[in-house]
């Protein structure tokens, strides 16, 4: 097991950084902001927090999640207008201090691709560096569900896009930075794992992340050291 000042090296090191979005790059759970949205909020929070301590399986929790919201196409365009995403202090400055760096940077989601995309915009993440859940629509722009197909839509998702990552850029070192179990579970394959609790704390990963930050400052400051 690698100890905290290896980590460090690895992160200093590393040739890509993964970034969960939800509670992590943005302050919100992209789920329970479009829920309440669709006015089921309390329903879905309770949902979320149980997927993210562990109790059920993503894809389950996702499914079911999902069949209370039945978000329509208007509605998910809506909220991105009306409520957009709100960026956690320090992560602009960050991420572009590792683009300065010439590090490959992506957003790797259980959240939803239109809200994911438009955070990467913000952070001048090209769109083919985020990997995210699609929700499916019919044409009259009603819920049709969700792609299956997609690696973020199941337990264990979030390695299987850093081993992809690994295998196509042929990446020695991936750090995995985020406030949930999916993220921790990232590591292996991902080669560090960084806690983030600046939004919300989840005890389990406080309790098991051997690197664990509440503010981005910190990265930041490694890299300058």
């Amino acid at each position: 097991m690698a100890s905290l000042l290896e980590l460090k090296e690895i992160f200093r090191s590393a040739d890509a950084v993964c970034f969960d979005v939800d509670s992590t790059v943005i302050r919100e759970e992209g789920i329970d902001e479009l829920a309440k949205f669709c006015g089921v909020g309390d329903a879905v929070a309770e949902m979320t927090r149980r997927a993210m301590g562990g109790t059920v399986t993503f894809k389950a929790a996702l499914t079911a999640r999902l069949g209370l919201i039945r978000p329509s196409y208007e509605q998910v365009q809506k909220l991105i207008s009306d409520n957009p995403p709100q960026l956690t202090p320090g992560i602009r400055e960050l991420v572009s201090r590792l683009h300065q760096r010439g590090v490959q940077v992506f957003l790797v989601s259980g959240g939803f691709q239109s809200i994911v995309e438009h955070v990467a915009l913000q952070l001048n993440i090209p769109t083919a560096n985020v990997f995210a859940n699609r929700l499916k629509f019919y044409f009259n722009g009603e819920y049709a569900g969700f792609d299956e197909t997609q690696p973020t839509a199941e337990s264990g998702g979030k390695g299987r896009v850093i081993t992809h990552l690994k295998e196509q850029f042929h990446f020695k070192k991936v750090v995995m930075i985020g406030d949930g179990a999916t993220d921790m579970e990232a590591c292996p394959p991902g080669d560090c794992f960084i806690g983030f609790g600046g939004n919300v704390v989840r005890k389990q990963v406080k309790e098991k992340a051997k690197w664990y930050i509440s503010h981005f400052d910190e990265l930041l400051k490694e890299l300058e050291d």
